[in-house]
């Protein structure tokens, strides 16, 4: 898909919005998820600080058992999870802390201006012993005569991190295969929604190739008001060649019978009214300045019908057959050398008026061989040429006549018939079509033609 493709442009904004949304998306759930956690850790060591505070406050000859509160991480050094109880109201504050905590002490939240919850309780994450990082909740009791104490738990933070990154872990890896689903889907609906688009630029590609006149099927309702305005367009364009093509032909008759009358009134004069000579001159160059015209008017009338296919090797060979039997007098071998299969893109009256005014002339000038040869060829990604080069072993032309010959009307040699007309039209005519016709010496001698004309 190019960068200016409609198909490329959709793709990408359901793509950058796709990959936006499930991006933000993560990052909420993520968030989400960590609260959570964070709520349940904190539960968990709100739990083990009422148990504390149950055993603060108990009578001192039930103390025996404090600080045990069921979990033997608490006895293990350095384990990560402490708690610790100190008294606030004496002179020398009084501390009494879980064995894991070993001779190190747990911050004071109080003293980080942690603001109180809800509950009557501070919690945050703190550096704890040997730089761990902790999740704390401590909170104040003040048992009146018994004094005040602030008890502290802490739990490893790692266990809410570690739980955390694997459900972003998880989170990602889903996110990722909802985004390449979400992504083919896209993808899928990108191209079933403009297979009508596809369609009407295959219809199209056939009108221009001539096997369809216009586009046919049903087309949805956002595209089939483009298809009725093309089928119109079409339309409309046919009805105006055809009153180009007859208004032309009219114009070639009215023409036509006035210079008759002129060229007519003139011979009647006699050869030696230099009066009469000077209209008959002039008649024909009248004659053929309108015919030139009006084939130029035709031809540009003809070329703006889309769609026109003409097969070249069968008009070749009758060509060939034709000038065989023109030039009989002249026992002449001609060789065509065509392939199976070769278009070319326009009219056939115009492909018989080229080739045959090169075949023509070929036969006139050569001695006795003609040679013929079709050849479809691409010069260039994209574009596709037929090429169809006429030999003869006839006298040849220098550079400089080979220039001349293709202006109209210019003929080298009077003992020849014809009117100068041939190779000048053939020029003209291909050169509308987007072709050339280029001269040059042939192999076997004389002169080589090739006319290079676009393929279908």
């Amino acid at each position: 898909m190019r960068a200016s493709s409609l198909a490329l442009r959709l793709f990408l904004s359901a793509t950058v919005w796709t990959v936006l949304i499930l991006v933000v998306t993560g990052f909420v759930l993520s968030g989400l998820y960590r609260q959570s956690v964070e709520r349940a850790f904190d539960r968990r060591l709100g739990v083990y600080l009422k148990t504390l505070i149950a055993d603060v406050a108990s009578p001192e000859e039930s103390q025996e058992k404090f600080g045990q509160l069921g979990e033997p991480l608490f006895e293990l050094p350095l384990s990560g999870w402490y708690w610790q109880v100190t008294r606030l109201d004496g002179s020398k504050p009084d501390t009494r802390s879980s064995r894991s905590l070993w001779d190190r002490s747990l911050p004071h939240l109080q003293e980080m201006n942690i603001e109180i919850a809800s509950d009557g309780s501070r919690k945050s994450y703190v550096q704890g012993p040997e730089d761990q990082r902790l999740r704390q909740v401590e909170r104040n009791i003040d048992l009146g005569d018994e004094g005040r104490f602030l008890v502290a738990v802490g739990g490893d933070a790692a266990e809410i991190d570690d739980e955390i990154t694997a459900f972003d872990r998880a989170l990602a890896v889903t996110f990722a295969m909802l985004a390449a689903v979400l992504l083919l889907t896209t993808m899928f609906q990108v191209r079933f929604g403009l297979a009508p688009l596809k369609r009407i630029s295959e219809s199209m590609a056939a009108i221009r190739g001539g096997t369809a006149e216009k586009l046919e099927g049903a087309f949805p309702v956002e595209i089939a008001p483009l298809a009725r305005e093309t089928n119109a367009l079409l339309e409309a364009n046919r009805e105006i060649v055809e009153r180009a093509r007859t208004h032309v032909g009219n114009l070639a008759h009215a023409l036509k019978t006035p210079l008759s009358v002129m060229v007519n009134e003139a011979a009647s004069r006699g050869d030696d009214d230099a009066f009469a000579a000077k209209v008959r001159e002039q008649t024909n160059i009248m004659r053929d300045q309108v015919t030139r015209h009006l084939e130029r008017a035709r031809l540009a009338a003809r070329l703006t019908v889309v769609g026109t296919i003409t097969d070249v090797v069968p008009v070749v060979h009758a060509l060939a057959r034709t000038m065989e039997k023109t030039h009989h007098g002249k026992s002449l071998g001609i060789e065509v050398d065509a392939p199976e299969f070769a278009r070319f893109r326009g009219e056939r009256q115009d492909l018989e008026e080229m080739v045959g005014n090169l075949v023509d002339n070929a036969f006139k000038w050569a001695s006795s061989r003609v040679a013929i040869e079709v050849a479809p060829e691409r010069p260039e990604p994209g574009r596709e040429v037929v090429r169809i080069v006429v030999d003869d072993d006839g006298p040849g032309l220098t550079a400089s006549e080979r220039e001349q010959v293709a202006r109209r009307g210019r003929r080298l040699d009077e003992t020849k018939p014809g009117s100068g007309l041939g190779l000048s039209i053939v020029v003209e005519l291909a050169a509308l079509y987007g072709g050339a016709l280029n001269l040059g010496t042939a192999p076997i001698g004389g002169l080589r033609a090739e006319l290079v004309l676009p393929a279908a």
